[in-house]
Formats: C-alpha cells, sequence, structure tokens
C-alpha cells in the first residue's frame, strides 16, 4: 500500500474560522470540540470580535479572514466554515480564494431548505440581531429578501452575552429567549414551515425550539454534519 501526503495534519477535513471571543462555549457549540462527531480543525481570527463581525459586518477583517482561511487549508482541512452566520457577507472571497469547498454561513441551507417544504410554506430565519441582519447578508447567502426574520434582540440574556462578549451565560434564560423568539416568529407568520438558526451558538437550543414551534429546525450544525460528509464520505463495508 502507497499513500499520498501533502499535510501538516491529518483525520480532520472541517476547518473552522473561529471569531476571537470569551464568552462561554457550551456543547452544542460549533467551537466547543466535544459537539463534533469528527475531528476538525480550529483557528481565531484576530481581531474579529462579535460586535465588529455582528453590528459592524466585519469591517476591515476580511484579508484576515482569507489569510487565516488558507493556512487552515494549508494545515490540512479540505473544506472551511465559520462560526458566525453574518460571515455570509465573505462567503464568494473566500471560496475564491481558498481552492476548497466553503460554506461560511447557517444562512445558505435558507434556500434548500424552502425547496423541501410543501406549497403554501417557506422557512423562516431566527437571527442573533435582527437590526443588523441586512440585505446584503441574506442576498450573499442567496436568502429571498421577503423571508420572515426574528432575533433574540432585546431579551433577557442570549444575545447581549453573545455580542458583549461577557464571561458568563445563564443557559436557562437563554433557552427561554430561543422559544420566546421563536414562538413570536411563528405566530407572526403563520405561513413558515420551517426555522433556520443564524446564529451557531443556538445550536444548544435547537431541539428547545423544535419542541416549542412543532418546525423542523436548521442549523450551523445541520449543515456542517452534511458538508462533511462529502469531505470525508462514509466507507461502507462490502456485501450484504
Amino acid at each position: 500500500m502507497k499513500v499520498k501526503g501533502g499535510k501538516s495534519l491529518y483525520g480532520a477535513s472541517v476547518g473552522i474560522l473561529m471569531l476571537e471571543t470569551r464568552f462561554p462555549r457550551i456543547q452544542g457549540d460549533m467551537c466547543n470540540a466535544l459537539t463534533w462527531p469528527f475531528p476538525v480543525h480550529y483557528k481565531v481570527v484576530s481581531g474579529a470580535s462579535p460586535d465588529r463581525v455582528v453590528r459592524n459586518r466585519a469591517e476591515g477583517l476580511l484579508d484576515t479572514f482569507l489569510t487565516d482561511a488558507k493556512a487552515l487549508v494549508a494545515q490540512g482541512a479540505d473544506g472551511i466554515t465559520t462560526n458566525c452566520g453574518f460571515l455570509s457577507l465573505f462567503q464568494d472571497q473566500l471560496a475564491e480564494a481558498c481552492g476548497v469547498p466553503v460554506a461560511t454561513s447557517s444562512l445558505m441551507q435558507v434556500e434548500a431548505v424552502n425547496r423541501l417544504l410543501p406549497p403554501g410554506k417557506r422557512c423562516g430565519i431566527l437571527t442573533i440581531s435582527r437590526k443588523s441582519l441586512s440585505e446584503e447578508h441574506l442576498q450573499a447567502a442567496r436568502v429571498p429578501l421577503d423571508t420572515p426574520v426574528g432575533g433574540t434582540d432585546g431579551l433577557r440574556e442570549f444575545s447581549r452575552v453573545i455580542l458583549d462578549d461577557e464571561e458568563e451565560l445563564d443557559i436557562e434564560a437563554s433557552r427561554l429567549d430561543l422559544i420566546d423568539a421563536a414562538r413570536d416568529l411563528k405566530e407572526a407568520n403563520p405561513d413558515v414551515g420551517a426555522i433556520v438558526l443564524e446564529c451557531t451558538n443556538m445550536v444548544p437550543f435547537a431541539a428547545d425550539v423544535r419542541a416549542a414551534t412543532g418546525l423542523p429546525v436548521y442549523s450551523i450544525y445541520s449543515y456542517i454534519l452534511w458538508f462533511q460528509s462529502a469531505l470525508a464520505p462514509r466507507v461502507f463495508p462490502q456485501g450484504l
């Protein structure tokens, strides 16, 4: 048997570009390594605070993201993702620069989810900052501009802790924020037949949103499981 090299590290296909943060990352968060059923590569992007990326459109950070993404590929990543849905703004530039598949944002699932739903139903989005999610973010992810959007802005805990990068998170208060925002989204838009979670930090509460609304819930976790399955297809035993 012969094998071919060319990488520094092996056994992990997905490279994750991380914001520079200090808030807690509980299991389910994509930047808690215990979340994944497979190894991943991580790289923290210097200066990429939640405030700068979400509220200020990642201004001045494109070159740093491009450099760090290429470093992940050189290290061994076969595909690149990020841990903020607002980075859809960098999708085209990263895909062009990296030479590997790139999935910057959970929002990129909306187009496919709409195709799954029955007539008269459409996908809704739950975001960490409704006021910051612009038409440009949606267009970059090919999301229809009339897509219903709900947010956890102004509620108990979740958005404030993440966006202000606080060191302590009340898990129960955050769970209730997600439930309330999802219920409000569904009540205001009866034609919503599924929800995509924009924010990667919402994943630990996806099951709660599903239980509260009865709707399918898609997240960066569901997206990257699919993404990984193409980068490292399962090898099945031969025969019956």
